[in-house]
């Protein structure tokens, strides 16, 4: 939506301040989804670069999703081991796990799921769910780590679109529709996790308390684009010592 603001000047900076919570209605985390009964005993993001464990993860270059796991991982190290270059080395030693990037998150889900490679799949939340209860019933297990990222998908009204339209009105109303209870509780049940409190409390069992950060820690999505996913930026460093 920055890109849609930033270049085609469709809608205006502030966008995001224009709903509440950053104009993201619900929210969702990185979470590890692995083989029934987790046989290579899987706990936390240690384990996904140990020699031998098979990595499913699209790429960042390709995937807004994968940025997110990306991140994930190295939020996770760098409050571990306390520095950049600390980080940097766990994601090579990780990317070095990954035996093929996927251009997107569906297409790993079903390298994961229905083809059956790989040990662990990095996904969000509601696609774990997803597999767990309806993809591959029986077949996977969640595991949540001990920290991960707070993933928001936001919802914006495209100004230009809709004043041309005639539309704004409508538009307008369903957004703030997504933030009533009863959308909330339409969201919950999609394994996304609620912003309500109230809706939220009755989700509990089924959404484990996990220490977030967000992408205000790498500051901002703009700053995260150029430092991380840019051409030659520390993604693209990464996969190249991951090759060796």
């Amino acid at each position: 939506i920055d890109e849609i603001s930033s270049k085609g000047k469709l809608l205006p900076a502030n966008w995001q301040a224009r709903l509440p919570n950053n104009s993201a209605p619900y929210y969702s985390t990185i979470v590890f989804l692995v083989r029934k009964g987790n046989p290579k005993a899987i706990k936390d993001w240690d384990d996904l670069a140990r020699p031998g464990i098979k990595v499913i993860t699209p790429n960042p270059k390709t995937s807004g999703g994968a940025r997110w796991n990306y991140l994930a991982g190295w939020g996770y190290a760098q409050r571990k081991y306390g520095s950049t270059a600390a980080a940097r080395d766990y994601l090579v030693k990780l990317f070095r796990n990954v035996p093929v990037l996927d251009s997107g998150a569906r297409g790993s889900t079903t390298t994961f799921v229905q083809r059956g490679q790989g040990d662990v799949l990095l996904a969000w939340e509601n696609e774990a769910f997803l597999a767990v209860n309806q993809l591959g019933k029986g077949k996977f297990d969640i595991v949540v780590p001990s920290v991960s990222i707070l993933a928001e998908p936001p919802v914006a009204i495209v100004d230009a679109n809709v004043d041309k339209k005639g539309t704004r009105k409508a538009a307008e109303a369903y957004l703030r529709f997504l933030y009533t209870p009863a959308a909330q509780q339409i969201i919950g049940k999609n394994y996304y996790r609620p912003r309500d409190p109230a809706v939220a409390a009755q989700f509990k069992a089924q959404f484990p308390n996990v220490s977030l950060f967000t992408i205000k820690n790498f500051g901002g999505w703009a700053k995260a684009q150029s430092v991380h996913f840019n051409d030659g930026a520390l993604f693209d460093q990464i996969l190249e010592d991951a090759k060796k």
